[in-house]
């Protein structure tokens, strides 16, 4: 190998060896926006566990009382509202001691 040949070689080497170089770089400041996001993202879903945390405490107090005042309503509606008739409507609105029991538990 001459001195022309290995001076070329060097010089291609460098050159890929710059290329490499700001590829690298380039995927570096991907990796450090990737991180940001992240850590930001983790911190979001630690304060929105927090709050469905909250909300899943507050709730069951109203979507209970919901959920019984619904049921009342069918049942006052004449429609039956235990399992064994869930949906029927109740013959001249005679009451149903199944239905009462449902409407009577807390």
């Amino acid at each position: 190998m001459d001195k022309k040949e290995l001076f070329d070689a060097f010089d291609g080497f460098s050159q890929n060896l710059m290329i490499t170089l700001a590829e690298i770089e380039a995927m570096k400041k991907q990796v450090q926006s990737l991180l940001e996001e992240n850590t930001a993202l983790r911190l979001e879903n630690d304060k929105l566990r927090t709050r469905l945390s909250q909300l899943e405490q507050e709730a069951p107090v109203k979507s209970s009382k919901q959920g019984k005042k619904y049921i009342e309503s069918i049942y006052h509606d004449g429609f039956h509202i235990c399992n064994d008739y869930y949906g029927q409507r109740r013959e001249n609105d005679e009451e149903c001691m199944f239905c009462m029991e449902v409407l009577d538990r807390e």
